[in-house]
């Protein structure tokens, strides 16, 4: 007898639930970037927003195969597409999608509740109607009779395809050429699409056989299978968990160090899906043993590399590592995969320990550590999920035993030999000794576990900034504070962001990028001798170094997003800026442009743009909108400074077309401190000031170290609703890094 996929014209019902599958998953993805795009300037630009909105679409995700999982449990698929068909309607009612509101909390209340409400009511409903896709179509192929109804899972690689080709046509097609008004609207006609696929699926099902009378035993569905236990289902959590974690560890790290744009978020979170996709294949090209013998000198050569910091080799490291344990978790989820009659339930399983691995990133770590230690944390764990070969007690003992005297050894030889501190010889014995214990402890999880966490821990200890005064986690980034002399230090991630002298002799003296001698000193000089500054703006306060250039009579306020970062520049035993100069210096909480908006026009003569999140200038303080505002707070004469420093991005063409296209003047300066200009403090520093016209900055164009930015056409206008980042990334330096 022909299979039931062969007649009565139900042959479009494998083709039509894979489009479904593909087009469901390709407007989840596409939509994730684009919806974060456009709430990153409520909360100053920082990749924190992108982690938080992460943890939110999982959260959504686990509701849809709830949701998914309890509507596949009506006898009748009739009524399984009846209930669907009118959820899917309801969400056509919040299309296209929009922000619900957009007044952002002042900054001394913490963002993340807020954000997820405004996500919540904004969109929602759409995604959790989409996200419940693929399971609940699997499951109801799984009882259309098809020639492979027994095992949909290969289905599952339908949706990821998708969700991959949104991931990768984001940054490099749609970002580029389309604005977000744009994008909404083609948002929306892709959900009215997935919405009459899913309807022609659910005719090709009927086609297949009358949809009231399709049962189990009719459709050549599996016979029922034993319960899964709790252990398994544990074990499903535990194993979604962890690529789920790395991949918001993974995502904060290189986004902080370059910039919060969707190009790089969508790098980690497509090798994340890619995984998906190979595991999930009928025949996968990289098998499963592979990835688990990978993971071995992978996960060794971190730990040995774990100090460098090189840009594209830390890039290419931490991703790789992403993929290889993604893989490993992953396939060991498709190992333990249920029979069909409990695909919904395992995909509900999955997207718990998906949530779980956003909840501990997002809420749990910043509040619990004070660095980034969940990345660390997380590895370790995948370590210990991986598959264990048969032995006894005696194994663990010797495990144990090997583990204690390997710990105890580093213990008592790191004040005096610890291999950072001993050159070319140290390292490679180092590196022995990390190839011997990892080939040693590669098929038992328990002693690679523990030896795997002395030895990263060991090397983490090493890397940490000598001499550390005080270190504080926010949802903005992790802020240290180093002596180096009489010298103190800010970081924010590995970027130094001020220092100032605590001698009596110079701790009044502004230094790093705004010394006297730079372009903040001179504009600064040039624009008192003129006529004296009235009130002067500021976003972004670091150490206050800005203070410096306070005078009586003259008001300063400082537009700041992170409370933290206020209470590490007024503590006085870490800077003492705010203390020497602040008596007229108000700060005030918030996002800086949003904060600056609501300011009088015509009530600053100089407003200095010096925001950075790490290596990273948000990217919306730099478009047309933003420079609008900027110019209508300037009182006649007034100057926009840009502070525009960076080691991988080249801001220059994005405000040289700016000005161009508002008509306003620009001069720029890429300030390189003689050797004098070095030994007081003095750093490297690029900046633009820009005025109404020619005039206004006449006081500097007789400088001829300020001259005309050059713009770029190719790097396009930068708007509200356009950007791109990726034009402006300095390829040259990127690759000089390596």
């Amino acid at each position: 007898m022909a299979p039931l996929a062969l007649r009565g014209g139900a042959l479009p019902a494998l083709p039509l639930h894979c489009v479904a599958l593909f087009l469901g998953a390709f407007l989840l993805f596409a939509v994730e970037p684009m919806f974060t795009k456009m709430i990153l300037p409520l909360l100053g630009g920082t990749p924190a927003v992108w982690n938080t909105a992460v943890m939110f679409f999982q959260a959504m995700l686990l509701a849809g195969y709830l949701y998914a999982h309890l509507l596949s449990r009506l006898s009748k698929i009739r009524w399984q597409v009846v209930v669907h068909a009118s959820v899917l309607a309801v969400g056509l009612l919040f299309l296209p999608v929009h922000l619900a509101w957009r007044d952002a909390p002042s900054g001394s209340a913490h963002p993340v509740a807020w954000l997820v409400g405004l996500l919540a009511v904004s969109i929602g409903l759409p995604f959790f109607v989409v996200s419940a896709t693929a399971p609940l179509l699997q499951r109801w192929f799984s009882r259309s009779g098809h020639v492979h109804a027994s095992d949909p899972y290969f289905l599952y690689v339908s949706s990821n395809v998708g969700g991959l080709l949104a991931l990768l046509a984001y940054p490099v097609l749609i970002e580029p050429r389309f604005g977000l008004t744009l994008q909404n609207r083609a948002w929306a006609v892709g959900y009215a699409l997935l919405a009459l696929t899913i309807v022609a699926c659910a005719v090709s099902l009927r086609a297949l056989r009358r949809l009231s009378l399709v049962s189990s035993s009719q459709s050549g569905e599996a016979a029922v299978s034993d319960p899964v236990s709790w252990a398994r289902r544990g074990r499903w959590v535990a194993l979604s968990f962890v690529p789920s974690a790395l991949l918001l560890a993974v995502t904060l790290h290189i986004s902080t160090d370059v910039a919060s744009v969707p190009f790089l978020w969508v790098a980690p979170l497509a090798l994340y899906m890619l995984s998906f996709i190979i595991v999930f294949a009928r025949r996968p090209i990289l098998k499963h043993n592979w990835m688990l013998s990978l993971q071995i000198p992978v996960y060794a050569l971190l730990i040995v590399c774990f100090t460098q910091k090189e840009f594209l080799l830390v890039l290419g490291l931490h991703l790789l590592t992403l993929f290889v344990t993604a893989m490993v978790c992953h396939g060991e989820l498709v190992r333990h995969r249920p029979p069909a009659e409990h695909l919904t339930e395992f995909y509900l399983w999955m997207s718990v320990g998906g949530l779980l691995g956003g909840v501990f990133c997002v809420l749990i770590a910043p509040v619990v550590f004070n660095s980034v230690l969940e990345y660390p944390l997380v590895l370790v764990l995948a370590c210990l999920l991986r598959p264990e070969s048969r032995g006894g007690m005696a194994r663990y003992l010797i495990d144990v035993g090997v583990v204690a005297a390997l710990g105890s050894a580093f213990f008592l030889a790191e004040p005096y030999l610890h291999p950072w501190s001993r050159g070319t010889t140290g390292s490679a014995v180092f590196c022995v000794v990390v190839a011997l214990v990892f080939a040693g402890f590669r098929n038992r999880p328990l002693g690679l576990t523990f030896a795997f966490a002395v030895l990263l821990f060991s090397a983490i200890s090493a890397d940490k900034i000598k001499d550390q005064l005080y270190r504080q986690r926010s949802f903005f980034g992790v802020y240290t504070v180093a002596a180096s002399g009489s010298r103190h230090d800010l970081y924010h991630g590995n970027i130094t962001h001020g220092d100032q002298y605590m001698d009596d002799e110079s701790v009044g003296m502004p230094t790093s990028y705004y010394n006297r001698e730079g372009p903040l000193g001179q504009v600064f000089a040039a624009m008192r001798a003129v006529q004296p500054l009235r009130h002067v703006g500021c976003v972004g306060l670091g150490t206050g170094t800005t203070a410096c250039y306070q005078e009586p009579g003259q008001a300063m306020t400082f537009f700041e997003v992170d409370p933290a970062m206020a209470r590490i520049a007024r503590n006085p035993s870490l800077f003492r800026y705010l203390e020497l100069y602040g008596e007229d210096v108000d700060v005030v909480f918030g996002d800086g442009r949003q904060s600056i908006s609501r300011v009088a026009d015509g009530t600053f003569d100089l407003i200095v743009l010096d925001a950075f999140s790490s290596d990273a200038i948000p990217v919306h303080l730099l478009t047309r909108e933003a420079l609008a505002i900027y110019m209508h707070k300037l009182a006649p004469g007034g100057i926009v400074l840009f502070h525009i420093s960076n080691r991988y991005v080249n801001l220059e063409p994005v405000l040289a077309n700016l000005a161009a296209d508002a008509g306003y003047s620009a001069l720029l300066e890429d300030y390189d401190p003689n050797e004098a200009e070095r030994d007081s403090g003095g750093s490297a520093s690029t900046w633009v000031a820009v005025a109404h016209n020619d005039t206004d900055l006449a006081l500097l164009a007789t400088d001829d170290r300020w001259v005309p930015p050059l713009g770029d056409d190719r790097v396009g206008l930068w708007t509200d609703d356009y950007s791109n980042l990726f034009r402006t990334l300095l390829w040259r330096e990127l690759f000089r890094s390596w």
